[in-house]
């Protein structure tokens, strides 16, 4: 009996027992819990980890628009004032200069003799073609005097003509009548007749051949009144006279020179007069500059003989042509020079109004990337990556001018560089404006 209940006592747990058991279930349930909410916490830190490196793997670029303006600015370019109108005087025949009216910086007026020269041999030759015109004027006259001559006696020869048929008529209208005329008068009369008509046809050969002698000599004493007045002219070229108004800027014989017709390029005239009172300013506009040109615009210049003063003048003239060497188009600028304070020969420095005819797009210098192949910007488009070629215009304060293929309002990378590969993926930020 003994045995059994202590059998049976040490079957039975006691209260210490089930301590323990319910503590360790409670450790083992409480690292259950442990290692599952470590598992969701590493499960929840991978998956965000992946989220930011699928993220950091987008690059993000700040970017620019691509604006749109007018290009209107203003170059500074060398032009060359020169005289309106310059005529290097020189003689039309040689002869000796006999009296000069005018010195270096004289004003004339047009028309005002500048010099008078002589040539004795042209007084001779002029007097030898006058008496030819005496010659040929009298032998006209001689000949139209024979011309009236011979038409008066064909005018008494067609008097007795008529005389003679009257005549010659009537006796043969008595001869009709036996024993009334003779038939020796009927043919005497008749004979008259005859001679008559041969004398009248006679004076008219005669007529027309003195008519045509008077005509002949009528075309020669033309042709020598045509050489004598070519004498006078040649005479009249003895006085010189100035072409229009203007300034004798150049003066290189003395009375008493002997001077004759340029004999060469590099003969020297005898005087040179420049019209000074209006003035052209050449001006070499560069190509790229020319589609700006227009007609009746103010420029403004400066020459260092005026410091700090300015002039203007107005577009008159362009060549529309380019000088081959410089690329260049000469364009002409009237300019007043009422004052003659402005000179031809000087070198003034011009402001010229470069402007484009349409607006122009301009970006950032630094948009602009430039290999060896190509010159590009990065454009983004809907996140993506594209290369566009461009060409550089001019700079306009912080902007460039750019010709390609792109439109106003463009995102275009603010660093353009050949890293972004044409077709990636990219994250856009605005950069600061640019003006």
């Amino acid at each position: 009996m003994t045995d059994e209940a202590e059998i049976a006592r040490t079957k039975t747990p006691g209260p210490r027992m089930k301590l323990s058991v319910v503590l360790i279930v409670a450790g083992v349930a409480v690292v259950v819990i442990l290692i599952v909410g470590w598992l969701l916490l590493r499960t929840r830190s991978q998956s965000t980890v992946g989220a930011s490196d699928k993220a950091s793997q987008t690059p993000t670029v700040l970017v620019s628009h691509v604006v749109s303006k007018d290009v209107d600015r203003q170059l500074k370019l060398p032009g060359e004032l020169r005289a309106y109108q310059d005529v290097a005087i020189y003689p039309k025949v040689q002869g000796f200069v006999e009296t000069i009216n005018v010195d270096r910086g004289s004003v004339v007026k047009r028309g005002q003799l500048l010099i008078r020269m002589s040539a004795p041999e042209l007084a001779s030759r002029s007097a030898e073609a006058q008496a030819r015109v005496g010659v040929s004027r009298d032998q006209r006259l001689e000949m139209e005097a024979r011309v009236r001559s011979v038409r008066e006696q064909k005018a008494e020869a067609a008097a007795k003509l008529t005389a003679d048929e009257g005549t010659y008529r009537r006796l043969k209208a008595a001869s009709a009548t036996p024993g009334v005329v003779a038939e020796n008068d009927v043919d005497i009369a008749r004979q008259n007749v005859e001679a008559d008509k041969a004398r009248i046809r006679a004076l008219e050969e005669n007529e027309k051949a003195a008519q045509a002698v008077a005509q002949s000599q009528s075309e020669n004493e033309k042709a020598a009144v045509s050489s004598a007045r070519s004498v006078r002219d040649i005479e009249s070229y003895l006085n010189i006279r100035a072409p229009f108004d203007g300034t004798i800027t150049e003066r290189n014989v003395d009375k008493g020179s002997l001077a004759g017709s340029p004999s060469g390029s590099g003969s020297t005239p005898m005087l040179r007069i420049q019209q000074v009172s209006k003035l052209r300013l050449v001006i070499a506009v560069p190509e790229a500059d020319v589609a700006g040109v227009t007609n009746g615009d103010r420029i403004n210049f400066a020459v260092p003989a005026y410091p700090g003063e300015t002039f203007s003048g107005v577009v008159a003239r362009t060549s529309h042509t380019l000088d081959q060497k410089t690329r260049t188009m000469p364009v002409e600028v009237d300019v007043i020079n009422d004052s003659a304070r402005l000179a031809p020969g000087m070198f003034p420095e011009v402001v010229w109004p470069a402007r484009r005819l349409q607006p122009s797009l301009l970006v950032p210098p630094s948009t602009i990337a430039v290999t060896t192949e190509r010159t590009f910007v990065v454009r983004i488009r809907n996140g993506v990556v594209e290369w566009i070629d461009v060409k550089r215009g001019v700079s306009m304060g912080e902007l460039v001018e750019v010709f390609g293929e792109l439109a106003e309002n463009d995102v275009v990378a603010t660093r353009g560089t050949d890293e972004l590969r044409v077709g990636a993926k990219v994250n856009v930020k605005e950069s600061a404006p640019s003006r």
